[in-house]
């Protein structure tokens, strides 16, 4: 990381992460440690960072936690580090998230999840995140460690989302069932999610359902992005009808 970093002016980072890896969360700390020292040996001065919604919460977001474990690792280089920016963006949920859904909606005819069916979420397209990304990049225009959300263009619900998908793949009934935290963990796991990894799936649900995965800003222009889901759909709909 520091001979990828020497030299660059800006650096955009992230933590990657296989859901069929075990030792989760052991593998994020290495993965974070490596961020962190190749910002601290290559000098680098401005870096981005993506987080998640939930970023903020001290402990039960799932995978989220250990974006906030990197956040607060980063907090605390800027404070050690004269010079240095980091800006991290909080997104919403992926609309590539639902790419999962496509062979469950394939071969048993619903989409399922833990989240309430009609619990309206901030959803975004990953590309949405990457134009906020270059925009940082380009303008710098942040001093220190830097919190911004990025919200997508609505609040969807499972529900929602779940219809205007069925609209788009020729399955305009296309109902979306909620299951119980313990039989989507059984469901994860039979679908390849290693066993550390499923139950924090799982929680991301949870921490959902329970409000504690949300915005801190409230709407507004700056963090409302272009890409509808309508929009997106189209592109999952066209990945559904190459499905066997």
């Amino acid at each position: 990381m520091k001979q990828a970093f020497q030299g660059a002016d800006a650096v955009y980072t992230l933590l990657p992460y296989k859901v069929g890896e075990p030792n989760y969360r052991a593998t994020q700390t290495l993965l974070g440690e490596a961020i962190i020292e190749g910002i601290r040996g290559s000098g680098v001065k401005n870096v981005v960072f993506v987080s998640s919604l939930g970023a903020d919460q001290p402990a039960g977001t799932g995978m989220i936690d250990t974006m906030r474990e990197l956040e607060q690792r980063l907090r605390s280089l800027v404070k050690s580090t004269p010079g240095l920016n980091v800006l991290c963006l909080r997104a919403g949920s992926f609309f590539e998230n639902f790419y999962a859904a496509l062979d469950v909606i394939k071969h048993e005819g619903i989409n399922a999840d833990a989240v309430h069916p009609d619990l309206p979420i901030p959803m975004i397209a990953s590309s949405d995140i990457a134009d906020a990304a270059v925009a940082a990049l380009t303008a710098r225009d942040w001093q220190g460690f830097v919190v911004r959300e990025l919200l997508g263009q609505r609040d969807l619900s499972y529900a929602e989302a779940t219809r205007i998908l069925g609209e788009r793949i020729g399955l305009p009934e296309l109902q979306y069932v909620q299951l119980s935290y313990d039989d989507l963990e059984q469901t994860l796991r039979a679908g390849g999610f290693a066993a550390d990894v499923a139950p924090l799936y799982v929680d991301i649900a949870r921490a959902v359902n329970e409000g504690r995965i949300k915005t801190l800003e409230g709407r507004n222009a700056s963090n409302t992005t272009a890409t509808r889901f309508e929009a997106f759909a189209e592109e999952l709909a066209r990945a559904y009808g190459e499905k066997s």
